[in-house]
């Protein structure tokens, strides 16, 4: 078993296939029933023992080997960011349509992250084949519904269906290592005012006026900072009530924050030097009602399931010298694959796998980062081949062969 070697012409040519028909069922989030149809089929023909589809209508595909051992679950996320109406005339390819041009498979969702999906789906197969299952413990490959809106909520059914040892989040890495993340909350700032009419002014409370005090306060707030980087709080949108305020003046307004998270830091934590703040500033003036939470989230899924929780998704950090890290390290490098070992910039299933569930983590994928959620997002035909050539190299190291 070469992981240097794996994938012949015919693999190849399969996993090309592979990707090409996920592309070409386009998968916004809520609306991925055509894309798991895709991976059924084709993880029923590579052999998977079997396919599981569960309530939020993520798609989980099981390999098992012929003794018990442990289980490694491998993470992509099948939906994706929508391709607008006013942009669709500026992709130079069908972002549906999966066609390779000079090297490049072009399509929504390549980079981010069906092409890696498609990799590790490949890989473990052929894995698998190749050692004729003769390995101690299970592989799992899941597509993972509503990533796009919901990082890590739709995992939580993942990890207490499979309850793996080990995880490999399949985003991008531009073929490092990676070993954490930040995390990221969604922080609401509410004020509550007196409506009047706009010609009388002095009757109600302007609760835009009172937001933006707040917010000048807010602003003052310095949050941590640690090797993964800052603690970013950066206000995003802000919004009153009634809108159109037509000669009312608006009794309600809601400003959002995105705050990236540091490993450890806990929702008591992240919200308390805003709530300090409201409460000296409602002391100082007692017109001033405010609070501060975070953000709830409620999306429908192609099942009919409602899938809902708060938008607070941890950060999270191994030690280069993890047992999992080294042996992912050293697969990866039995497969030619000179990887950094580094941190996300961004935020990713892992906040629930390794952030939540204290599950073993890791980060491997071909392509860029930056190619997410662009015009023309494509992958380059080498980097699918190598991420998984990388896939099959992790699991030659975890399984010992």
């Amino acid at each position: 078993m070469n992981s240097k070697t794996m994938l012949t012409v015919e693999r190849e040519e399969k996993l090309i296939k592979l990707l090409q028909e996920m592309i070409q069922n386009p998968s916004d989030s809520g609306q991925e029933e055509g894309v798991v149809k895709a991976i059924d089929k084709n993880m029923k023909a590579l052999g998977f023992d079997n396919v599981h589809i569960d309530k939020y209508g993520n798609i989980i595909g099981c390999i098992k080997g012929n003794r018990p051992g442990k289980k490694i679950l491998f993470d992509g996320h099948i939906d994706t960011v929508p391709v607008p109406e006013l942009t669709r005339d500026k992709w130079t390819q069908n972002p549906y349509g999966g066609e390779i041009v000079d090297g490049k498979l072009y399509g929504r969702g390549t980079s981010d992250m069906k092409g890696q999906t498609a990799a590790f789906i490949s890989a473990a197969a052929y894995f698998a084949q190749d050692c004729n299952k003769d390995f101690p413990g299970e592989i799992y490959c899941a597509g993972v519904v509503c990533e796009e809106i919901f990082e890590g909520i739709a995992a939580r059914e993942i990890s207490n269906f499979v309850k793996p040892d080990y995880v490999v989040i399949g985003e991008s890495s531009e073929l490092n290592l990676k070993i954490g993340q930040r995390g990221r909350g969604e922080i609401v700032v509410e004020t509550f005012g007196k409506p009047a009419h706009s010609a009388n002014p002095h009757k109600g409370i302007n609760s835009v006026y009172k937001m933006a005090k707040v917010i000048e306060e807010i602003n003052k707030i310095v949050p941590p900072e640690t090797e993964l980087g800052k603690g970013i709080l950066e206000l995003t949108d802000i919004k009153s009530s009634p809108y159109p305020g037509a000669s009312v003046v608006p009794e309600y307004c809601k400003a959002t924050y995105d705050r990236r998270l540091l490993v450890g830091e806990t929702r008591e934590e992240v919200l308390r030097p805003i709530e300090e703040v409201l409460e000296r500033m409602m002391k100082e003036d007692p017109q001033l009602k405010a609070k501060v939470s975070f953000a709830l989230g409620k999306e429908k899924c192609y099942t009919g399931e409602t899938i809902e929780g708060e938008r607070f998704f941890p950060g999270w950090l191994y030690d280069e010298n993890d047992e999992f890290v080294q042996m992912a390290y050293k697969g990866l490098k039995e497969a030619g694959i000179d990887s950094e070992i580094t941190q996300y910039s961004f935020c990713t299933n892992g906040s629930h796998y390794a952030g939540e569930a204290g599950i073993r983590t890791i980060g491997f994928g071909p392509s860029k980062e930056n190619l997410a959620h662009t015009i023309d997002e494509h992958i380059e035909v080498e980097q699918l081949r190598i991420g998984a050539r990388g896939y099959y190299g992790i699991l030659k190291s975890v399984f010992g062969k």
